[in-house]
């Protein structure tokens, strides 16, 4: 029987439910016998010159083996990662004569043991100088406050139109704008940045990290050392969650694997809480200025999109995503003519990275939110606004004035199921007798339609890697180059071995994350798994089971077309004659059976789908709370619908949460102040609904099984739904716009000054 499609539940669970995952802290691999625990000293200001170190007294304190500093280490700083960022903008392993902000890694304390590391981080005496910071990325962009005095600017890159067309809205007759922030968030993963180091005899380097690629956390480890990528090997354990902050290598890793090479003994760390929100990657990080023409009818004429990025303290990958941003920019519409301008900057700040969704969350966000004020212009119901401009269903790929290139999808239909079953009139009829007899609490209706891209190559391809064996015991391993961190990898991928074989489920191991075992894989990021990572065990499989094929015709003396596959024996027989069959363990046991693959994809995918937020606002104190999220998200084929719905609620959550409380923020002096989860607040499973799925497929042509990603769908189109809807909330009150995160504060700052 076939399991594609049905609700295989998660092999994954049983352990990870009774004995516990094995995350980096928890290794008790041999090797790591008499390691050495890492601490940092972080920088306390957001921009100064280190003027000295002083490191006497922490050497002289119980179990402290070792001081480092960059002279120390004698790393070189990385090259920014992308051609087109300014080449000065390097980033240091340690920070030497310079920190740039406020948490950043200055030395590194190695003890004997854990306890002993926060005392010898504190004995170790930096004099700063202080300098002028710059924490704010517009200020940053008027160039008064450089972090890197060399470039000249604190611009890193830009992207689209250098001068703006002044007559693009010309025709229109109704033009709104809006400066919209897209707020930086916390990746705040379960587990933080770990990893351990040794350092073998014969030169080799072995790495444990929490990361999310493997084979790309090995190069970037390799380079900044000066090593071949060969002398280093890096082991994933369990991963606590990414989201895209773990798919490389960070400064702390390359420091972490330079000092055990520099006392030539193993080397932990593990990042403490704190740490995690002041020096990991964070997101978005967006000013989008939004400007939107059209007619009084409806149509949109004309669209601008102006992106300022706020890259952090180092360009890495958060200075790239205005790219990502601005190809989206024309979203799930029709819309005539189209212009965008975007400009990465640094500042003073932890840098920004990938997160759940990586420039497409900002890009539905702007338009999204963008549509609301022009409908609440021209006085027409959002959802009527979008159907008036939403691309036609097409089968065929569509391209975009601002370089996409999307598969198929069917925007209208997926409009239109989450309309229904939301029951949007009676949500729209109850709010305007809410409305009518004056309740202080108010009920808000949120809509966003969106499309974002998955799959997309880092390099000049699409690809990955996999590899199934068959032992003479009849179980199976599949090795794969994708990486799982919450994913359900162990279970896709049995699962479609099983299909393609017929060898159960419960005796196939999925292997990943070691770049012995699997030199080559790419990783988990881009919501690119399924379509890429499991599709190569799809071809993988196939191709097992013509190679047996091929040596069952052998053994049975008769012709390979003849020789079928019995899937309810994982066997292959002659055609007609069940007692004629060999076993794929039989064939095992002969000579070694496997194969090795690697599916390139011909493109990214572009899943899509609506969603409609609805929230409850108490107009006495501003608190805003999530009643009811319906969702449409549209992937193509769904290969497990359990595995599916936990992506799903995941990002529905995460999105939610940026609209409704997450922001990380700094004083006035360029101090973090969100440093802790007191002061970081997310959503938990008690603050959020039961989430309402709404089923939809609009399968791919770019691979066999008709995926497209899941991952960061639910992400991209909660976040806009949910602003929106406590917009909405109290739009009859003269509020036309509430920056996220819409607190309570925020609401009813909002609400007094529409009063006002």
């Amino acid at each position: 029987m076939s399991v594609m499609g049905t609700r295989v539940v998660r092999v994954e669970d049983p352990r990870l439910l009774s004995t516990g995952g094995v995350y980096t802290e928890d290794l008790r691999d041999p090797r790591l016998t008499g390691a050495l625990h890492l601490g940092f000293v972080r920088s306390p200001l957001a921009h100064a010159r280190v003027v000295s170190v002083d490191a006497a007294e922490a050497l002289a304190a119980p179990g402290v083996v070792a001081v480092l500093t960059a002279a120390d280490l004698g790393l070189p700083a990385a090259p920014p990662m992308m051609p087109n960022f300014n080449p000065a903008m390097t980033l240091p392993a340690l920070a030497g004569d310079v920190v740039r902000y406020a948490g950043e890694p200055v030395v590194a304390v190695l003890c004997e043991d854990a306890y002993q590391v926060e005392d010898a981080v504190g004995l170790v005496d930096v004099e700063y100088e202080p300098l002028p910071f710059v924490v704010d990325m517009r200020a940053a962009a008027r160039d008064e406050v450089l972090l890197f005095p060399e470039a000249g600017t604190n611009t890193v890159c830009t992207f689209g139109a250098e001068e703006l067309d002044e007559g693009l809205f010309e025709g229109c007759e109704v033009v709104v704008t809006r400066e919209i922030e897209n707020q930086r968030v916390a990746v705040a993963s379960m587990e933080g940045r770990a990893g351990a180091a040794v350092p073998d005899d014969d030169g080799r380097l072995t790495l444990w990290l929490s990361t999310q690629a493997a084979a790309m956390s090995q190069g970037a480890v390799a380079g900044w050392l000066g090593l071949g990528p060969e002398q280093v090997r890096v082991i994933t354990p369990d991963v606590g969650g990414g989201f895209g902050a773990k798919i490389g290598a960070d400064p702390e890793h390359v420091v972490l694997a330079a000092a055990a090479r520099h006392v030539g003994r193993p080397v932990r760390w593990t990042e403490t809480r704190s740490e995690n929100l002041v020096a990991m990657c964070q997101g978005r990080a967006q000013v989008n200025t939004v400007t939107i023409g059209g007619t009084r009818d409806g149509k949109v004429l004309a669209y601008r999109l102006d992106v300022l990025q706020d890259a952090g303290a180092y360009p890495r990958f958060g200075a790239f995503l205005p790219a990502l941003t601005t190809m989206m920019a024309a979203a799930v519409y029709t819309f005539p003519k189209i212009e965008t301008r975007a400009r990465s900057v640094v500042t003073n700040t932890t840098t920004i990275g990938a997160y759940r969704g990586a420039g497409r969350p900002e890009a539905t966000h702007a338009i999204e939110r963008g549509l609301d004020l022009f409908a609440a212009e021209i006085g027409m119901d959002p959802a009527e606004v979008r159907r008036r401009n939403l691309i036609p269903r097409f089968t065929e790929p569509h391209a975009t004035s601002t370089g996409g290139f999307y598969d198929t999808g069917d925007y209208p239909e997926a409009l239109d199921r989450a309309l229904w079953a939301s029951g949007y009139d009676d949500l729209r009829a109850e709010q305007a007798r809410r409305r009518e007899r004056g309740d202080e609490v108010q009920m808000g209706i949120g809509l966003c339609v969106y499309v974002e891209i998955t799959g997309a190559p880092l390099g000049p391809e699409a690809s990955e890697v996999a590899e199934i064996q068959v032992h003479a015991d009849g179980t199976a391993t599949v090795l794969t180059g994708t990486s799982p961190h919450g994913q359900g990898h162990a279970t896709a991928w049995a699962m479609l071995a099983h299909e393609e074989t017929g060898i159960p489920i419960e005796k196939i191991t999925v292997e990943h994350g070691d770049t012995d075992r699997i030199p080559d894989g790419t990783g988990t990021f881009g919501s690119r798994s399924l379509q890429q990572g499991g599709v190569a065990v799809q071809q993988a499989s196939i191709e097992l089971v013509e190679l047996a094929r091929q040596r069952a015709a052998q053994l049975l003396e008769a012709d390979p077309s003849d020789i079928v596959l019995d899937k309810d024996r994982a066997a292959l027989q002659v055609k007609g004659s069940p007692t004629s069959a060999v076993t794929f363990a039989q064939l095992a046991e002969k000579e070694p059976l496997g194969v090795k693959t690697k599916f390139v994809a011909p493109g990214p995918t572009f899943p899509f789908g609506a969603h409609v937020a609805v929230v409850d606002v108490d107009t006495r104190t501003g608190k805003a709370r999530l009643r009811r999220l319906i969702a449409v998200d549209d992937a193509g084929t769904v290969l497990n619908p359990l595995l599916c719905e936990g992506q799903r609620h995941g990002g529905f959550a995460q999105g939610a949460a940026q609209a409704l409380m997450e922001e990380v923020r700094w004083d006035a002096d360029g101090n973090p102040e969100t440093s802790t989860f007191a002061s970081y607040p997310f959503l938990s499973a008690t603050e959020v609904p039961s989430f309402e799925l709404v089923e939809m497929a609009t399968p791919t042509t770019y691979n066999s099984l008709g995926a497209k990603g899941i991952g960061e769908a639910g992400t991209i189109g909660s976040t806009p739904a949910v602003h929106n809807a406590v917009v909405d909330a109290v739009a009859h009150l003269g509020v036309r716009h509430i920056d996220m995160p819409t607190t309570p504060q925020r609401v009813w700052t909002a609400i007094q000054e529409a009063a006002r």
